[in-house]
């Protein structure tokens, strides 16, 4: 099987890795890619928003699967014009990745499926905003209703802050606060059949300790022995598959990667969010898992013959993944910078820890920082707390000037 996935950050490179180690795969590209990813898939300069010019290049590649990674692709309906091309695509059709690229048509798509979710307002004037953070009351949850690279979403207990960002938005739901743990659970589905990962949780914000300003993810681990067993099983039956079929009732099947943002509240499971593709880092830790090779869940997923995928096989071991970011993220970034310390951690560290670059990219024999989230250092073990001391020992090997990274990613799990 010829695969060409689009992206160029640390979830592609972490989908890339897996994607080479599936023996039914003979050719793997990535478009556009990064440093890291060319180790491992031949890269090609593309604009992944541009369906055409995507499904021209899976035309003269001879890809017989294409895996869209990122949510602003999907949401461009990259996805529609490969499967227009004949090709078989994993991500869903622009309108169903709506589920992401609209707050608003998410929790219409929830209210239709009887999904639990947090009691929200959808507003556009300023005095549907001021009537919406006084109804709720702190700490306030403001959401751009578009895509905003998971930078979108403020929770302050700061009326001031809250009104400005939903002022500065233009359209944007507000909504109740959810207490409890936040969990992320993936499922693969081509519109019908649906077939949950395993969950993973991630960290947001910047700084140790969950302080610091909000982020696209600062790390993530995988399994969560806190969790019900039955977990899972819940969510598959409560969230995921009732919206599943809600969206194949309104005629909109959604077919690719479900990515439910959970809160574990005192009243149950709420959705937090829905995203229409592969999160980042969660990815990361999941497919670290993942024993199953991933070609064939994905080509079933994009031909819709999902029923007929054998029963997922895991790993025993657990994963833990920490970001290591540049200079002033999630400010704008410094880039440019040299990163040291790659070919160390290959030698000394693997197979058990590994570097997935995000932002990179080669400046003449270097690799250079050209992101806010450069790294993704990941690492397995026989428990999180194995997990972490090589991940961190990883972490410990990189050299970058004016480098963050959180020391804490798992360490309340690991103690149990």
């Amino acid at each position: 099987m010829k695969v060409l996935v689009i992206g160029g950050g640390a979830r592609e490179h972490a989908l890339c890795r897996s994607l080479s180690l599936d023996p039914d795969v003979t050719a793997l590209h990535c478009a556009p890619g990064n440093a890291g990813i060319a180790e491992v898939a031949e890269l090609h300069p593309v604009d992944q928003l541009d369906g055409a010019a995507v499904a021209a290049l899976a035309g003269e590649l001879g890809a017989d699967l294409v895996v869209v990674g990122p949510e602003a692709p999907l949401v461009a309906g990259v996805a529609d014009a490969v499967r227009a091309a004949g090709i078989p695509a994993f991500g869903p059709s622009q309108e169903a990745a709506q589920l992401e690229g609209s707050k608003a048509f998410a929790k219409d798509v929830m209210a239709g499926a009887g999904v639990p979710t947090a009691r929200s307002y959808v507003c556009t004037t300023p005095e549907e905003i001021d009537e919406a953070l006084d109804a709720f009351g702190a700490p306030y949850v403001v959401k751009d209703d578009g895509l905003a690279a998971g930078k979108g979403v403020v929770v302050t207990t700061d009326v001031d802050e809250a009104r400005a960002h939903a002022l500065a938005c233009d359209r944007v739901v507000i909504e109740e606060f959810l207490d409890g743990p936040e969990v992320s659970l993936f499922a693969v589905t081509d519109g019908t059949t649906v077939i949950p990962l395993q969950p993973a949780q991630d960290f947001k914000r910047a700084l140790d300790g969950d302080e610091g300003p909000n982020t696209g993810g600062m790390g993530a681990y995988s399994p969560l022995p806190w969790a019900d067993p039955k977990l899972v099983e819940e969510v598959l039956a409560t969230v995921l598959q009732p919206t599943v079929n809600e969206l194949r009732r309104r005629g909109t099947p959604f077919s690719g990667l479900l990515y439910a943002g959970l809160a574990i509240t005192g009243r149950g499971i709420r959705v937090i969010e829905f995203n229409a593709r592969f999160g980042d880092p969660e990815t990361q830790v999941v497919l670290a898992r993942l024993q199953t090779p991933l070609a064939g869940l994905l080509l079933h997923s994009a031909r819709g013959t999902l029923a007929d995928q054998a029963p997922l096989v895991w790993r025993d071991e657990a994963a833990v993944t920490v970001v290591v970011a540049s200079h002033n993220y999630p400010g704008t970034p410094r880039t440019g910078d040299p990163i040291e310390g790659l070919a160390e951690v290959a030698e000394k560290d693997a197979p058990h820890a590994y570097v997935l670059h995000a932002g990179t990219k080669r400046d003449g024999d270097a690799v250079v920082s050209a992101g806010g989230r450069v790294l993704s250092v990941t690492a397995t073990g026989s428990d999180l707390t194995e997990a972490r001391e090589r991940a961190y020992a990883a972490v410990g090997r990189i050299r970058l000037d004016g480098a963050q990274h959180r020391t804490d990613i798992a360490e309340k799990a690991a103690r149990g």
